[in-house]
Order: structure tokens, then C-alpha cells, then sequence
């Protein structure tokens, strides 16, 4: 099969089609999307080596062992795949599993290929009213449907997302439907403006007064300083929601966090059925995030269009050659 591999450069190779192991089903890959953590990865993230990619629709093809007869359905998959047996698994809490491996970012062939694999009670069936290229929004979204898990927001809280990218956007848009106080700040217009005409206020980094404060901040930035930066908007007591993921290492000021006794949360993959019901009802529209899709065999220079700063999201059609 075609594969997406990144081992120390990105090429488009040929694989050995995946084999489901019991409990697991393979997947014929429809749609994928490039995320920011797979060009951390070629930053250096976590060291993986092999075929990135984690956010995919995709159709059963068959399943191995005990799970039911799945084939043909069109899935999303979480990306997290515990052991099943130890603590955290027994508690729910496989993404924290520490024998887990996680598509193409740990451990895991990912799904920037033909062909994937991943438990079968890791996948959800995308309603019919979805098309690939909303439902394979599904993953990050997810990743913003799970601050609500972690963190009570009110509507009388006001709120600030920083980072105008993908991420940044669709927790703007989750965060929303909360009746909640919504900022987003970012550093390009374009990105903004998508954010503007679904109803989020929306400004420059630059122009945030030095003096405002706000309840949560949510750090989406991808700058190694994110943290730093919003310990600057967070009042005493309040709550810093991380979701960046990066590369390189960086000195933090604990300073402001120890003297405002700021509340730190790390955030990463979260639900996949309130991901699935807002984009399903519409309550939620990614498709004004699209910024184009490519064929797998343009996969290097979709890439490179997902690399620039002024992208947001580029996606991979595995239906066209």
C-alpha cells in the first residue's frame, strides 16, 4: 500500500498493507487530516519514526477475532490503544495507559496510509449526514470538546483562547456553546476572520491590553512560550487549559503561577461523541476551516501547505490517486 512516512524525511513509500490483530479491524483510509503535532514530529516529537497521521475517516474492511461484524461501516477511530488490564485502563483511562501505543504518534503505525488498524471499540460510526471532510474533524475537536470534561466553564466566565490555528478555532467554537465570554487571539487576519464570521470575538495577540485578565485561558499557540504567555492573562486563582504540543524544551516562570495560584491543566485527546453530535446537528461547522485537499500523491506539498503559518487545515484525499 501507499504510506506517508516520515523517517527523517517525508516520502510517499510502499508499505506492507496492514493485519488486524485480534480485537482490531482494518481500516481502508477515505480521508486524513495534517495536524500540528505531525509537524512536531518532524520537529523531533517523541522521536516517532514511520507512518504518521492520526485524524482519518475510513471503511471497515474486515475485523480479526471476538468484536461484532463491522464491515462496511464508514469510522472515526480514537487514537489511544491501552493494554486493557493495568489501573489506569480498568479506570477509563487508557489514554494515560502506560504501555499504550497512539496512531502515528507512539508506538503505532498511523493512518496517513491506504490502510490503518486500530481496536475496533476505539471506532465510531459517522453519521450519515457527515461528509469525510467534516467527519475527519472528528480527532481534534474531540481534543477541545475535552476541556469541558476537565474544566467548569460558566456563562458568566470570560474566556481566552490563544492561537488562531486549528486547534485554537475549533476550541473557540466548543467553548462557545457554553453561553461562556469567548476571545480568540491570534496573529493572522485570515484565520481570524474565519473565527469572526462564526460569531467569536476575535483580535491580534498584539493588541490585547497588558492589563486584562480573564477567568480560563486556553493555550493553543504551538510557540514553546504559550505557557509563559498566558500566565499573563490568567487572573489569581484562575485556570490555564495547555493544548499545545512541541517539540522543543523551554524554561517556564513559575513565578506568576505560584504567586496567583493559577490553577494548570494539561489537555489533550478527549470524546468523540459530543464531537460527533455537534458536528452532526451543526451546532459546529469546520468546513470554512478547510484551507484545501490534496491527493495522496501530492502528500509532500500538502505538507508544505500545512507548514505555513497562514494554513489551516489541509487535508489528504486517499479516494483520488
Amino acid at each position: 500500500m501507499k504510506a506517508i512516512v516520515y523517517d527523517g524525511t517525508l516520502r510517499i513509500a510502499d508499505m506492507p498493507k496492514p493485519v488486524p490483530a485480534s480485537g482490531e479491524a482494518l481500516i481502508r483510509v477515505s480521508m486524513a487530516g495534517i495536524c500540528s503535532t505531525d509537524i512536531e514530529i518532524m520537529k523531533g516529537y517523541l522521536g516517532f519514526q514511520g507512518i504518521i497521521g492520526h485524524e482519518f475517516t475510513g471503511i471497515i474492511e474486515n475485523t480479526a477475532g471476538n468484536v461484532p461484524e463491522m464491515s462496511g461501516k464508514r469510522v472515526v477511530g480514537e487514537i489511544n490503544c491501552g493494554c486493557g488490564i493495568c489501573g489506569l485502563c480498568r479506570m477509563g483511562l487508557e489514554k494515560h495507559c502506560p504501555r499504550r501505543t497512539t496512531l502515528g504518534i507512539l508506538r503505532r503505525q498511523g493512518a496517513l496510509a491506504e490502510y490503518t488498524t486500530l481496536p475496533a471499540a476505539n471506532l465510531h460510526e459517522i453519521p450519515g449526514n457527515l461528509s469525510d471532510e467534516q467527519a475527519v474533524f472528528t480527532e481534534p475537536l474531540a481534543a477541545a470538546f475535552e476541556i469541558l470534561e476537565q474544566v467548569t466553564i460558566t456563562r458568566d466566565q470570560r474566556v481566552l483562547v490563544l492561537g488562531d490555528g486549528k486547534l485554537g478555532t475549533l476550541c473557540a467554537l466548543t467553548l462557545k456553546l457554553t453561553g461562556a465570554q469567548i476571545l480568540l487571539a491570534g496573529k493572522h487576519a485570515e484565520k481570524l476572520a474565519v473565527a469572526a464570521r462564526q460569531g467569536i470575538s476575535a483580535l491580534f495577540m498584539k493588541d490585547l491590553p497588558q492589563d486584562s485578565t480573564f477567568d480560563v485561558v486556553v493555550e493553543a499557540t504551538g510557540n514553546p512560550q504559550g505557557i509563559n504567555i498566558a500566565s499573563q492573562f490568567t487572573r489569581p486563582r484562575g485556570t490555564i487549559v495547555l493544548k499545545s504540543t512541541v517539540a522543543d524544551n523551554i524554561p517556564i516562570d513559575l513565578a506568576p503561577i505560584v504567586i496567583n495560584e493559577i490553577t494548570v491543566v494539561g489537555s489533550r485527546c478527549g470524546p468523540f461523541k459530543p464531537a460527533l453530535q455537534a458536528l452532526s446537528d451543526g451546532s459546529i461547522d469546520v468546513k470554512p476551516l478547510i484551507a484545501a485537499v490534496f491527493p495522496a500523491r501530492d502528500a509532500e506539498e500538502a505538507f508544505r501547505a500545512a507548514g505555513k503559518k497562514e494554513s489551516l487545515k489541509i487535508l489528504i484525499d486517499f479516494r483520488r490517486s
